[in-house]
């Protein structure tokens, strides 16, 4: 029944009729997987899976053009609110995506989705851009990139650069201060082990950025860590990435007491999204730890120290 349903979607495709020509296009794009992806025309109907695809279309000006996106895409709100599901959890519906009459499908390598998605779509005719984001600059790279997939090349060149731009801000901000060694967890489990953030990716970027560094560098395998290499690692600051309720159980795990930073107090909670999502509102991130780490460098607004006197 599946392979019915299918062939009549790629019936009722190809009876839409051709795309009528824009100047430009069909342009084409190489996506993560290496594939040289065609986009026929300008697209007006994008399924955006997971969230950080989402943030980016949505940053550079494609939010009115997404039709669906997955389960458990938050931001933006609005957009959230008033936007078809095409799978989550359980895999993704490549009959949904083709009722919606999509015109682009941006995903990334995760939950199978790209393994589940890619080839169905090629057969019925509608073109996926896959993307990854291994470090800071790949993030900035798929804004641009995204930016020639959809005809919005300025804007994407604007906010990729604005990205940039802030980022730069910070380090010279955060110039000639020592990097705070910091435990970033990102989750635990009832077995009482931990995930932090790896070295060489866009959250040690980010970390990094914001003159932190992580008490974990250098053990790039799994990102697991026991609650024993914590309290060996003796960290200066302890982030979690959630919601503050967690602060108080993490300080009252058994040894945890004799850790540097929760004898001084210093663990807190921060912004889950703005760290682990991996788009435009990484800048935030960033900007936000700096703050946390180095108090002594910004006002009691936020900005800048050195900025307030005349930097900008």
């Amino acid at each position: 029944m599946r392979a019915i349903g299918l062939l009549l979607i790629l019936f009722t495709c190809i009876a839409t009729g051709p795309v009528a020509a824009a100047e430009g296009w069909p342009r084409q794009v190489t996506d993560a997987l290496g594939r040289r992806v065609t986009i026929p025309a300008p697209p007006r109907r994008i399924v955006a899976i997971f969230s950080s695809n989402v943030e980016m279309l949505a940053a550079i000006g494609a939010g009115p053009d997404i039709v669906a996106i997955e389960a458990w895409t938050r931001w933006p709100p609005d957009l959230v609110a008033r936007t078809a599901r095409v799978g989550g959890r359980l895999g993704f519906s490549v009959e949904a995506i083709a009722r919606l009459d999509a015109d682009l499908v941006v995903m990334t390598p995760a939950r199978q989705a790209a393994a589940g998605l890619v080839d169905p779509l090629g057969r019925i005719g509608i073109p996926a851009l896959v993307l990854t984001h291994d470090r800071l600059a790949d993030i900035q790279a798929n804004i641009r990139r995204l930016g020639r997939a959809t005809g919005r090349e300025a804007a994407a060149d604007a906010v990729a650069e604005r990205m940039g731009a802030r980022i730069a801000h910070l380090g010279a901000c955060l110039e000639g201060r020592p990097p705070v060694p910091v435990y970033l967890e990102t989750g635990s489990d009832e077995r009482g082990a931990a995930f932090t953030i790896r070295d060489a990716t866009y959250t040690g970027d980010i970390l990094r950025a914001a003159g932190g560094v992580s008490v974990f560098a250098g053990r790039d395998r799994l990102g697991r860590v026991s609650g024993e290499a914590v309290w060996r690692a003796d960290p200066d600051r302890i982030l979690i990435a959630g919601p503050p309720a967690r602060v108080p159980a993490l300080m009252q795990r058994p040894g945890w007491e004799g850790i540097r930073a929760v004898r001084a107090g210093r663990v807190d909670a921060v912004n889950r999204a703005l760290l682990l999502i991996p788009g435009p509102r990484v800048v935030e991130g960033a900007e936000m730890l700096a703050r946390l780490l180095h108090p002594e460098a910004f006002t009691a607004g936020g900005s800048c120290i050195m900025a307030a006197e005349g930097d900008r």
